[in-house]
Order: C-alpha cells, then sequence, then structure tokens
C-alpha cells in the first residue's frame, strides 16, 4: 500500500496498483482524515476525485512500425532479383520457420536414429520387409493436395485484403478531387482531414478483433494527427468517448462526419443533390471497403481445417521417415552416400510439408506485425501525400 493526500489532510492507504490512475470520482475511505468520517455509517464515505486506470501501450512506436516497414519495401524488392541472391536471404523467407519448428527436427531425428541403429548391425530385420508393403505416398499425396488448397485460399484472403486497403486509400484520393474543384477550400479541406482521420483510425480500429494490430492510437493514429492536423482538439474531445484502440466505431462516426460535411456543403449551396449523391458514393464505399477488411479479419480460416493439416502434417512426416530410412539399405546394401541422399530427400519434404504450412498461415493476418503483412504505413502516407498534392493544386 502507498499513502496518497486527499484534499490537504491526512493520508490515505491505497494498494499500490491504483497509482497508474489518474483523478475522477470515488468514495474516500473513513479511515482517512476528512470531515464527518470516523463512524461505521453512510457517512463514513464522501464524493472525492476518483482514480481512473490508464493503461500503458504496449504495443509498437512508431520508430519500430517504420522499421517493420522499411523491411517489407525491402522484401518487396527481392522479387526479381536472380536465384542465387534471393536463397541467400533469411528474413522473409521459410527457412526461419523450419528451422524453429519441433516437427522438422523430430522427423530428421527420427531418419538419423534409425539409419545409425542400420550401420551398427550387420543383418536385415524382419520389418524391413514388412514395411516394404506400405505405401506411405499415398498419404504423401492427399497431403499435398490439400496443402496447396490452403496456400491458394489464404492467398486470395491476402490479394482480397490488399484490394480493400487500396480501394480506401482511391477512394479518398477521389473526395478529395471532388472536393478540390467543387468545394470551397475551407469546407474541402475539412471533409479531406475527417476522411484521412477515418482512414487511419480504421487501421488502429483492427485490434478490436482478428490476432490484433500493432497500430494503435498513442503510436499511430496521434501521431499523424499531430503531423497533420487532422483532428481539432475539440474534435478528439467529441470523440473520447470511443475507445479508438478497441473499436471500429471512431472510424464508422468519421465516416459519418465526412457525410455530414457533404450534406451540409449542399445545403449552403454548394454542390447540387447530384454532386452530393457523388460524394455520398465515394464515401459509402470507404466504408464498404473498410468494412471488407474487418470481415476478413474477424472471420479467420476454420481452426478445423487448420487442425486437420497439422495433424496430417504431425503423423505424415514421422511415417515418411521411418519409411525412407528403411528403404536405405540395410546389411550389405549400406552406403553412407545413400544415406545422406536420402536424408537429403526427407530434409526437403520437411521443407515442402512445412514451408507450405506456414505460408498459408502467415498470409492469414495481413494486418499483424510480420514482415510478410500488408505495408500499412505506405498506404496511409500515400494517401495523406496525394491528397495533400490535389489540394494544394494551382494551374497558374
Amino acid at each position: 500500500a502507498h499513502l496518497v493526500h486527499i484534499d490537504g489532510h491526512r493520508p490515505c492507504h491505497f494498494p499500490s496498483s491504483l497509482l497508474q490512475y489518474t483523478p475522477s470520482t470515488m468514495a474516500t475511505p473513513s479511515n482517512c482524515d476528512v470531515p464527518n468520517g470516523g463512524a461505521d455509517s453512510a457517512d463514513d464515505f464522501v464524493e472525492t476525485p476518483k482514480l481512473v486506470k490508464v493503461e500503458a501501450e504496449t504495443r509498437p512506436d512508431f520508430k519500430e512500425l517504420q522499421s517493420i516497414e522499411r523491411k517489407r519495401r525491402e522484401i518487396l524488392l527481392r522479387a526479381e532479383l536472380p536465384f542465387w541472391r534471393i536463397i541467400m536471404f533469411w528474413s522473409g523467407t521459410c527457412l526461419k520457420e523450419i528451422a524453429s519448428d519441433s516437427l522438422v527436427w523430430t522427423t530428421i531425428c527420427i531418419y538419423v536414429g534409425i539409419r545409425i541403429f542400420a550401420n551398427f548391425i550387420d543383418y536385415v530385420p524382419e520389418s524391413v520387409e514388412l514395411l516394404s508393403k506400405t505405401n506411405v505416398g499415398i498419404l504423401g499425396g492427399f497431403l499435398s493436395f490439400f496443402l496447396v488448397l490452403f496456400v491458394n485460399q489464404t492467398n486470395g484472403r491476402f490479394l482480397e485484403m490488399y484490394g480493400f486497403s487500396k480501394a480506401c486509400s482511391g477512394r479518398i484520393q477521389d473526395v478529395a478531387g471532388l472536393a478540390k474543384t467543387q468545394l470551397p477550400v475551407e469546407v474541402g479541406e475539412k471533409l479531406v482531414r475527417h476522411f484521412n482521420a477515418a482512414h487511419i483510425a480504421g487501421y488502429v480500429g483492427l485490434n478490436a478483433i482478428g490476432m490484433g494490430s500493432p497500430y494503435s492510437k498513442t503510436f499511430f493514429f496521434d501521431h499523424y494527427n499531430a503531423e497533420n492536423n487532422l483532428l481539432t482538439p475539440g474534435e478528439m474531445k467529441i470523440l473520447s468517448h470511443h475507445d479508438m484502440n478497441n473499436s471500429g466505431l471512431c472510424m464508422k462516426e468519421l465516416t459519418t462526419w465526412c457525410q455530414q460535411d457533404v450534406t451540409d456543403a449542399r445545403i449552403a449551396g454548394h454542390i447540387d443533390t447530384y454532386q452530393e449523391k457523388f460524394f455520398h458514393d465515394k464515401i459509402l464505399a470507404f466504408r464498404a471497403a473498410m468494412d471488407g477488411m474487418y470481415d476478413y479479419t474477424d472471420q479467420p480460416p476454420h481452426f478445423f481445417y487448420i487442425h486437420f493439416l497439422v495433424l496430417l502434417s504431425a503423423l505424415y512426416l514421422p511415417l515418411f521417415a521411418i519409411d525412407t530410412a528403411y528403404a536405405a539399405g540395410w546389411g550389405a546394401d549400406k552406403a553412407i552416400g545413400l544415406d545422406i541422399l536420402q536424408g537429403l530427400i526427407v530434409f526437403l519434404q520437411c521443407v515442402f510439408v512445412v514451408g507450405l504450412r506456414s505460408l498459408a498461415t502467415n498470409m492469414i493476418d495481413p494486418y499483424g506485425d510480420d514482415l510478410e503483412d500488408l505495408s500499412v504505413i505506405n498506404y496511409v502516407e500515400g494517401t495523406l501525400e496525394i491528397c495533400s498534392t490535389i489540394m494544394n493544386a494551382r494551374q497558374e
């Protein structure tokens, strides 16, 4: 417990956890030196400033987000490099996932253990003939089909969500162009400010669903808001009832503000009803694209399907290692070269199975902090820069 002074009276004892709180309204315990206190009655408590918890932000700060973004953009440029340069990379590849996957090492250990045993004996065990009648390849064929199908599905999701992100940026640019040419400067700039704020708030709100988002109000929205003057202090106060970090409602309200800005412009006589409808269509298209991002994030591929693939992989790879190890030769047919070659085949099968599974799972949530995820900062900053160019355009 710690001593906390209230309104100049003698200190009260509060738990240390309350030291992270800010004043509001609470009941003061009777063991504090306050007026009318001291008896076990309803008068033992008086209204004084309350302590409200302020949670520390644990997600990446803006410098960390920028560092991740730079690495993402660098990885995107590797796609057209020659094969000998591509194969030398570690980050942004399947190698890291494979090296840390226990199933890979278990499979290799099973193969190595059997081959060590085979090289220590001079006879052929009876189990060799029995295992020669099995056909593990059938299971491998089925697993390959399901893995490729899984990758194809998650890649489709990934590209759809990329399309939603670019659609959001495109609709904002459309509205900026219309605002520049059809609205007074002050009205147009207000509309574009609100629209860009809705864009950024939408990415922050993704933290409320799915696997969470590294983009926080403190380190993401507030940074761009301060840098670009998107919302005034008064407007921020109006939105303060929304928990931007854990809800998409702030984005929804800001989008509605944009619609209200357009309606006010029509009432003021700056545009007619036809032009107003065109503005609203663009704003609603933005909201639909943002909703698409939220919908896909909220509903990842079924866990049942993922568990099925993991179970098949966990059964298939050890069986494949056993089958390959027994087929590598016993007694007089042993050869170190053949052991190494068959071991390489086992490792390549692990790369295929675990690599495809990791590739698919990494594409499920493209708004995380993985290097393979979408470049959200690039989309936000690109949109802000283009809007600035549009709003400052001059023919003279």
